[in-house]
Order: structure tokens, then C-alpha cells, then sequence
């Protein structure tokens, strides 16, 4: 089988170093999303106003809002609160405020620090996290977010100091002294410096939601986030402002507006339901699949595809994400806690929290929901119906295009070329297969027409990975596709795995990734091969995939 490599192109520009940026920030907010559900739950069931409030003594003590001198529950830890006439009581202490003051921003410092310095770096930057939370009195998320990746990073350059000239037989003893030395004076900076500084910063962001909440501008907003998305771009303004400062507002209020400005599913939903009914080809037929995983499983990026392949829909996203947040923004609607993903059972799990408003605050969320996705659709309607006609057309010219390109990079014409373009001349039913052609072609295309086409390497492939921003939701189910391919194709002793592209490592032979993230994933893992799709649900190249591994298999690499 002659194979190669394909070249590798230097990635860079701001759009690949603020996607960096958003990865990051979510690989810390991601793997802790569980943690995030539990304090929501717990919340939504054990506060005074909770669905289980009144269950005696069970909510008084998880909840934090029981008397101790009432119930006797030995043990328990309390803390000294004020009554309602002012007189200090001793309350318990629960689950709620604990978690979302101590557990939470620990676990997302932690995961900032080994991302950036391994399980030292995590243990750092938890002790020096610890200083920023009781130097506050609020939840200290965006300093946990800041904190840990610099407590981190500050450890690492602190090992370079030293690094080889340690004793043998003294190496545990440097190790453990430097770093709780190092993680005691970055809490105390923490507590006298970051925490202050954390605090205006929160001011100032709060301050800025606030002044286009009071002068109703907050709609604007979808004009950044609905692009930012598509671009995959949304992760460092949705986990870096809107979570943190959603936790806080949901801490005081027992909801925000914040969690459903870039989680609302009516707008990915809307621009689907456009291509089911306007849209041509591959785009169209996918569609009403791609519905069920972006509307009930959550995943967005599913769509992303769709509105980069005709960008002017990205206006009707804009639409439909203003009207979304218009309307809770006029009916008082909000989630108690984050949804993650951003599916219909989380968002309702998180809408229908007496805390935030019960029946009511869902039906609020439900209709905002359903007016983005019919404001969505409306204006995509139009834009693929304008378009239609053009599209069918354009579906055989860009496969004419991939041909001439093809031949171009070869230098020669070929049978194959000329049987290609004379079925899309006389027969059009070559339209509908021109994705997965094309899909084919854009192989031979990106390696300078070194080969006819197909996935192209000498390397022996055991280890493919699926890499997206987060690595748990759009490429777990590209990785779940591929898997099923190799079991009914019987081929065994290859591993198929999701990661995050900041966790990419050299152990992977094969990298998947879509489009967008491509160039940044040749960047952690240059010796790996790479494959660009448009959808890791259906994309040709996976059978292509399954065949180089059965040949390789087969031949004995």
C-alpha cells in the first residue's frame, strides 16, 4: 500500500490563539462539570425553597439553613448566623455553601495546575487557591481559573532552578519542602493581593452585565457569542465570564440569565430544522440526525458544520440567540445552575429549580427556546431558500473544482478524473454523492497529488484519537461511530479514544479532528497523521480509516 504523509502546514493568527485560550479555560471547566451538576442537584433539592425544603431534618442539615440548637445532630459542622431579629444562632453548615465556596473552585484550580504542570502543578495550586477563597466572600471561580494555571506555571519555572542539580537520595525531600514552601506564600499572596483584585474584576464584569441588563442591550451579545461558536471561539467567553459570573448572580438570586445566553439549543436547533426543509445534498439529508444529537444530547458543535458551510445562516443564528435572550431577559427567565451540555433535559433540569422560579421559570426558558428556534429557522429559511437553486448548481461545480484541482496537483489528467467528470456532466445523481467524493478528494488535494486520493501513511496506526475543544462531546461520539465501524469490519488491537486537544500526546498515531481545530492539533502532536472532517458523525474518511487499518493489519505492519 504506498502511502505518505500529508505536509504540515505552520498553524497560527488570533483565531487559533483564542480557540488555545478557550480550550484551556475549558479543560478546566469541563472535566468538573459533574461536580457542577451535584451542587445543582443538591441545591435544587435541600435549600429552604428546595423541592425536598421541607423534609425534616434532612434538608435543614445538607441544605445549611438548619437551627442546631433545634436539631440535634452531633457531629455536624455549624457556624454562627443571625436570625431574623439579629440574634446569633448556631446554623449548620450543609453541602451547599461548601461546595460551591471550597469544593468547586479547588477542583477547577486543581485541574488548571496539572494541566499546565502535571499532579505537582495541581497540588500547588490548590494550596495557593485556598488563599484567594478565604481572602473573598465570593465564590472565587474566576480566581480559581487564574490562580491555578499561575500557581502552576510558577512551580514549573521554580523546578527549573534546580533541575539536576539535587543530591541523590534528596530529591523527595526538595521536592515536598519547595513545593508547600512555594504553595504557603502564593496563598498568602493570594489572600492579600489576588483576592482583592479578583474581587474588582468580578465588580467590574458584573458591573458591565448589569449596565446592558438595565438598558436592555444584553441581546446584543449573541452579535460575540452565536459567531464565536461556529468559529469555536465561544469557550473563553462562555466558561470564562458567563459561568463564573452565573454562579455568582445564581448564589444570590437563585438563578441567571448568564448559563442560557450560550447554552440555549434553539438556535442550533432552528438552523437545523432550515436545512432539513431548504437545504440540498449531504447538508440536507444529515440534517433531521443532527437534530436529535444537538437538541436532546447537547452537543452544538454538531451544527457548526452546517453554518460554516453557508455563513450567511450565522445571521440567522444572531437572530435567533437576541430573540432567545430577550425574551428571558424581559420574563425573568434563568437556570439555577450551568447546563452542561447544553441539551433540552439539562436546560430543563436547571430551569425547573424552585430556587429559580419552578413551573414558571421553565415555561419562560421553554418559550425562549422555542421563539430562538422559530426566529432561526425563519431567517434561514430565507437565506437557503434564496440560495437554492445556486446551491444545487454549485454542489456539481465544486465537485468539477475538486477534479481540476485534483488533476492540477498531479500535473496529468486520469481515467478516474475524466469517468468523475463525465458522470456529474451526464448523469446529476453524482450531486448526491459529491460529499463523500469530495470528502475523498480533498485527501489527494491537501498532499500535493502524491497519491490517488484515500488516507495516506506509512505509519503503523493502533492509537486514533478524536480531539475537540473539550474532548467529551462532539468527538466521544465520532470515537463511538468509528468503533462500531471496526467491530463490523472484525478488525481488533486498535484503540479508539476522545481527548481534548490540550491532551493530545505523542502516543497517538492517528488524529481526528474538524476542520477548525485541525491546524492546532498538528501542533501538539506533529508526527501524528491527520484528518480533517466536516461531521464526526458520518464522514466518509472513517471507512477509509477502517480500510488502512485492515490492510495494514493484513500485510503485517
Amino acid at each position: 500500500m504506498t502511502t505518505a504523509s500529508a505536509p504540515t502546514k505552520k498553524p497560527g493568527g488570533a483565531r487559533i490563539a483564542v480557540q488555545r485560550f478557550g480550550t484551556f479555560l475549558s479543560g478546566m471547566i469541563m472535566p468538573n462539570i459533574a461536580a457542577f451538576i451535584a451542587w445543582g442537584f443538591i441545591t435544587m433539592l435541600f435549600i429552604a425553597v428546595g423541592w425536598l425544603g421541607g423534609w425534616s431534618p434532612v434538608a435543614p442539615l445538607l441544605g445549611g439553613f438548619g437551627n442546631a440548637d433545634v436539631i440535634n445532630w452531633p457531629g455536624a459542622m455549624t457556624a454562627i448566623a443571625l436570625d431574623e431579629n439579629g440574634d446569633p444562632f448556631s446554623q449548620f453548615v450543609g453541602l451547599v455553601g461548601p461546595m460551591i465556596t471550597y469544593l468547586l473552585p479547588l477542583l477547577i484550580a486543581n485541574t488548571g495546575g496539572r494541566m499546565v504542570y502535571g499532579e505537582r502543578g495541581g497540588v500547588v495550586a490548590s494550596i495557593a487557591t485556598m488563599g484567594v477563597i478565604v481572602g473573598t466572600n465570593i465564590p472565587m471561580f474566576l480566581g480559581a481559573m487564574i490562580m491555578g494555571p499561575f500557581a502552576a506555571w510558577v512551580t514549573k519555572q521554580m523546578d527549573k532552578l534546580w533541575d539536576g542539580k539535587i543530591k541523590p537520595g534528596f530529591e523527595m525531600l526538595v521536592n515536598n519542602f519547595s513545593a508547600g514552601i512555594l504553595g504557603m506564600l502564593l496563598a498568602i499572596v493570594g489572600f492579600f493581593v489576588f483576592g482583592p483584585a479578583i474581587i474588582w474584576f468580578s465588580d467590574v464584569l458584573g458591573a458591565a452585565v448589569g449596565w446592558l441588563v438595565s438598558l436592555s442591550l444584553l441581546p446584543i451579545v449573541s452579535i460575540i457569542v452565536e459567531p464565536a461558536k461556529v468559529l469555536f471561539l465561544n469557550n473563553a467567553i462562555n466558561h470564562g465570564v458567563f459561568t463564573p459570573l452565573g454562579i455568582e448572580q445564581a448564589t444570590e438570586t437563585g438563578k441567571s440569565i448568564l448559563f442560557l445566553i450560550e447554552a440555549n439549543p434553539g438556535p442550533g436547533l432552528g438552523l437545523l430544522l432550515a436545512f432539513t426543509f431548504f437545504g440540498v445534498g449531504a447538508a440536507k439529508a444529515s440534517a433531521p440526525g443532527a437534530i436529535i444529537i444537538q437538541f436532546f444530547g447537547g452537543i452544538h458543535e454538531i451544527y457548526f458544520p452546517y453554518a460554516l458551510a453557508k455563513p450567511m445562516t450565522i445571521l440567522a443564528l444572531i437572530a435567533g440567540g437576541a430573540t432567545g435572550v430577550t425574551t428571558n431577559m424581559l420574563l425573568n427567565g434563568g437556570l439555577a445552575f450551568p447546563a452542561a451540555p447544553g441539551s433540552i433535559i439539562a436546560v430543563t433540569a436547571a430551569a425547573v429549580s424552585p430556587a429559580a422560579g419552578g413551573i414558571g421559570n421553565l415555561l419562560v426558558v421553554y418559550l425562549s427556546v422555542v421563539l430562538a428556534a422559530l426566529v432561526t429557522f425563519l431567517v434561514a429559511g430565507v437565506i437557503l431558500r434564496a440560495s437554492r437553486k445556486r446551491d444545487l448548481l454549485a454542489e456539481g461545480d465544486a465537485f468539477g473544482a475538486a477534479i481540476a484541482q485534483t488533476e492540477a496537483n498531479k500535473g496529468k489528467s486520469s481515467a478516474a478524473m475524466d469517468a468523475l467528470r463525465a458522470s456529474d456532466g451526464h448523469d446529476r445523481s453524482a450531486i448526491r454523492d459529491a460529499d463523500a467524493a469530495m470528502d475523498k478528494l480533498e485527501t489527494e488535494v491537501e498532499t500535493g497529488g502524491r497519491a490517488d486520493g484515500g488516507i495516506l501513511t506509512k505509519k503503523s496506526v493502533q492509537n486514533i484519537v478524536f480531539a475537540c475543544d473539550a474532548g467529551m462531546g462532539s468527538s466521544a461520539m465520532g470515537a463511538s461511530v468509528l468503533r462500531n465501524k471496526f467491530k463490523k469490519a472484525g478488525v481488533e488491537n486498535v484503540t479508539v479514544v476522545n481527548k481534548a486537544i490540550a491532551s493530545l500526546d505523542s502516543s497517538a498515531d492517528l488524529v481526528i479532528t474538524q476542520n477548525q481545530l485541525t491546524d492546532r492539533a498538528r501542533q501538539q502532536t506533529p508526527d501524528a497523521i491527520h484528518i480533517s472532517v466536516d461531521n464526526f458523525m458520518n464522514s466518509p474518511k472513517y471507512d477509509e480509516v477502517v480500510d488502512l487499518v485492515r490492510a495494514q493489519h493484513e500485510d503485517g505492519v
